[in-house]
């Protein structure tokens, strides 16, 4: 197992994997879309350099040539500039009636994992665990001492995972029709880069 950030070319295998995150989220702004056409938006943002090592970081787990894992990030303050992509994306898609517009899910003051999402035929093998290993080198080279995130009430799975992984409640949060609970980890002193 590989874990990196990804390259514009690993897009078309991250998309299905960050669709699994939009089905679980069930968003009334996406029921009329057809998949193929979310799954170009998608495969499209992945493309981007904002997605990639811009505003946002991603991160893959990579087995025998294939993405099995993904990890999508940025500091909270970047939020903006990362939604952004997905608005621009599908405001130039006639599948969408509309714009998608994203709701505030974190703030300034961490690194915001966004998304981890691991292949449903690799899943109970670690490499959601390998992936939030990662993450802290990212979020501090972020200059962030915080990675924060939010779970689904109802997925209690991914709740122990972060729990094991040191992550604690912090509050709870509304995104769609969805509660969730924002959850923190310290982890320690951003890294100072010379230039």
């Amino acid at each position: 197992m590989i874990i990196r950030e990804a390259r514009p070319a690993d897009a078309p295998q991250i998309a299905p994997l960050m669709n699994l995150i939009y089905d679980e989220m069930e968003l009334t702004d996406l029921e009329d879309v057809p998949g193929p056409d979310l799954l170009k938006v998608i495969t499209a943002a992945y493309r981007t350099r904002t997605y990639l090592s811009g505003a946002a970081t991603t991160v893959v787990a990579e087995a025998d040539g294939q993405v099995v894992g993904v990890a999508f990030g940025y500091p909270g303050e970047r939020q903006d500039i990362v939604d952004d992509v997905i608005t621009r994306l599908t405001a130039q898609s006639e599948a969408f009636d509309e714009p998608l517009e994203s709701e505030p899910e974190t703030a300034a003051g961490e690194w915001y994992l966004d998304s981890l999402a691991v292949d449903p035929a690799q899943q109970g093998k670690g490499i959601g665990r390998q992936l939030l290993r990662a993450l802290p080198v990212y979020a501090r080279r972020d200059r962030q001492s915080v990675i924060g995130l939010i779970v689904d009430f109802e997925n209690p799975g991914a709740m122990r995972l972060y729990e094991r992984m040191g992550y604690e409640v912090v509050g709870t949060q509304v995104v769609g029709d969805h509660n969730y609970y924002h959850m923190q980890l310290e982890i320690g002193k951003p890294i100072s880069i010379a230039n």
